[in-house]
């Protein structure tokens, strides 16, 4: 039990004793005091009023006394009008860090055999270009998510859902077929994404050139600039070719099918390059090739309910207005399906496979209007978690004009943007020679890697991920500030002074014993060590990995303070020594912890 907690319950017991009264633990508000007051935890009292008759003032007296007549755990207090501080004495510091040291998992739950089941779908990339920034950061945003939801004491399962259809991937293997001469990522030196993207580059090259050309013959026969530009993109021979290939590869030619499943093989191989890099996996992949069959087959059995519609040209819709919203069209008037389809079609086979209690989409706010609908949708077809789905919504990320070159000239390639973190961290770790001496190449370059993928991860992830924002690589690398790399050092910093005292003979203590001393910074420390938990089940309602990311900045900017005013290693005691060694332990064990929920690891040394 914690000091709260116990201390809670005795505020109760004086309740009851002092004023007959019986209180729900909710009407019970402890805080942090103030700065400005003496004592580490504040009692209000207002709510207690009416029980007792009495003035806030005396009020606060009562119960203050009772609590250090009955709770060891309260060794003074001082009142400040309706407020009761109140001073924790140095034995429940002491207990509550060892409670904090022994378990290595500290302030994390573990999921029971009946434990929700949470799914959670992050990145969804389409097959025809590599990962780009705005991938990045929703991969990230899902990976930590599905941490933390974990450290809650849920079961997680972690999908991707790949869009591996349609006129998109045709552009690329059109492309391929006229243009690439049989070219193969071995041959080229590419990473596959690459290549197929390369190939979807072209495409639009020679598409364009053909619709300017058209548009130029239609304007020259006396078609207006708005007609001739349309028409010129309908009848262009490219685009009229691609979806000749769609066509074919809906009734499944072999030879398209074939080709297919070898351009998207190769993608598939450079997406799993880049995933390895981010630090990003994924339990079950779904293919919006597999799913868009059992959506149409979904919907198809919402019309024979009565829940959709046919119109009179055959195309299917759901009405919505008495939801306040439209119509939405669900299948074309040739059949053929839309995302929507396709969203309810992977729904209905991900609930086939698993018995899943929350389903939580980690997808950009252009699409918020797309999972309101899906959310009633899912619920009229009868998925228990379709009217709680959550969409897990996030702004865009950018990055400064000229920061980096993208290799379309029009979005940020992330393999670019990986590389080229890693390379900033390890210059900077060149410019620091000294505290890398000695050490292997090898394990210079695997820092720089958890470096500069550090600084990436901590800095997209410590925004709110509501809002829009601008990714600076060179604010974000600062080993000052609100960074990734700032707090790796701090840990890296702890994990040198605890290899100091081993190799002086002083071991950390498996637990600390006895009536030790401990300061205001300590218990202050102690205090922010033990607010883990919070921060951990608060990021898990709010579904906000920015939570964790301040928590754990919070207490590395704290532990520095601490380490400013006072030494650890050359502390004037033996019993201060212990003490600051099991604290400075546990903060390293929580800053590893806290960053492990946002997938950053942190070195043994910088």
């Amino acid at each position: 039990m914690n000091i709260e907690t116990g201390i809670s319950n005795t505020v109760i017991e004086a309740i009851k004793a002092l004023y007959g009264q019986e209180v729900p633990s909710k009407m019970v508000q402890l805080q942090k005091t103030r700065s400005e007051f003496e004592g580490n935890l504040t009692l209000v009292v207002f709510p207690f009023l009416k029980m007792s008759r009495k003035k806030p003032e005396d009020t606060a007296q009562e119960i203050g006394d009772y609590l250090v007549a009955h709770d060891s755990s309260v060794a003074g207090f001082n009142v400040v009008k309706g407020f009761l501080n109140l001073t924790i004495a140095p034995s429940a510091w002491i207990a509550l860090l060892n409670s904090i040291h022994a378990d290595e998992h500290f302030g994390e739950k573990k999921a029971e055999d009946d434990s929700p089941l949470v799914m959670i779908e992050y990145s969804s990339p389409n097959t025809n270009k590599p990962l780009h920034l705005g991938h990045v950061r929703n991969n990230l945003l899902g990976w930590s998510l599905a941490q933390i939801m974990a450290a809650n004491g849920n079961k997680v399962v972690k999908t991707n859902i790949v869009n591996d259809r349609g006129i998109h991937i045709c552009k690329s293997m059109l492309a391929w077929q006229k243009w690439g001469n049989g070219e193969t990522p071995e041959t080229s030196g590419k990473k596959g994404d690459h290549l197929i993207g390369d190939y979807y580059v072209a495409f639009d090259k020679h598409y364009r050139e053909e619709v300017k050309a058209l548009q130029q013959q239609f304007l020259a026969e006396g078609l207006d600039e708005e007609t001739a530009e349309k028409r010129a993109k309908e009848e262009a021979p490219l685009i009229k070719e691609a979806h000749e290939m769609l066509v074919k590869w809906e009734q499944g030619d072999p030879e398209v099918r074939g080709l297919w499943e070898m351009m998207n093989s190769w993608v598939y191989a450079g997406f799993d390059e880049t995933y390895r890099a981010l630090g990003v996996s994924f339990d079950k992949i779904y293919y919006e090739s597999e799913t868009y069959l059992e959506g149409k087959a979904k919907v198809e059995e919402g019309l024979t309910r009565g829940l959709f519609f046919r119109k009179e040209d055959n195309s299917v819709w759901a009405d919505l207005t008495d939801e306040g919203l439209d119509q939405k069209l669900l299948l074309r008037s040739d059949g053929t399906s839309v995302y929507m389809t396709q969203d309810i079609g992977t729904a209905d086979m991900r609930f086939k496979d698993y018995p899943i209690d929350k389903m939580i989409y980690v997808v950009g706010n252009e699409q918020n209007y797309h999972f309101q609908v899906l959310s009633i949708l899912l619920d009229r077809l009868g998925f228990k978690w379709g009217k709680e789905l959550v969409h897990f919504s996030y702004g865009m990320v950018e990055l400064p004009n000229g920061k980096m070159k993208s290799r379309e000239g029009t979005v940020v390639d992330a393999d670019d943007l990986i590389a080229t973190m890693i390379a900033d961290a390890r210059q900077m770790s060149e410019d620091k020679v000294n505290k890398l001496e000695g050490i292997s190449e090898e394990e210079k370059n695997e820092i720089a890697r958890i470096v500069g993928m550090g600084a990436l991860k901590y800095f997209i992830l410590k925004v709110d991920a509501r809002k829009n924002m601008l990714f600076n690589p060179e604010e974000s690398i600062d080993f000052n500030g609100n960074t990734g790399p700032f707090i790796q050092y701090t840990h890296a910093r702890i994990r040198s002074i605890l290899r100091k005292a081993e190799a002086s003979g002083i071991a950390v203590p498996a637990t600390l014993e006895g009536n030790l001393p401990v300061n205001a910074k300590e218990t202050d420390l102690i205090q922010k060590l033990n607010e883990y938990g919070a921060a951990v089940e608060q990021a898990g309602k709010d579904y906000s990995p920015s939570g964790i990311a301040n928590y754990c900045y919070e207490l590395t900017k704290q532990f520095n303070q601490f380490y400013h005013d006072f030494s650890i290693l050359n502390a004037d005691t033996e019993e201060e020594k212990k003490v600051r060694l099991v604290l400075a332990a546990n903060v390293a064990k929580v800053i590893r912890n806290g960053m492990r929920l946002l997938g950053i690891e942190v070195p043994e040394r910088m």
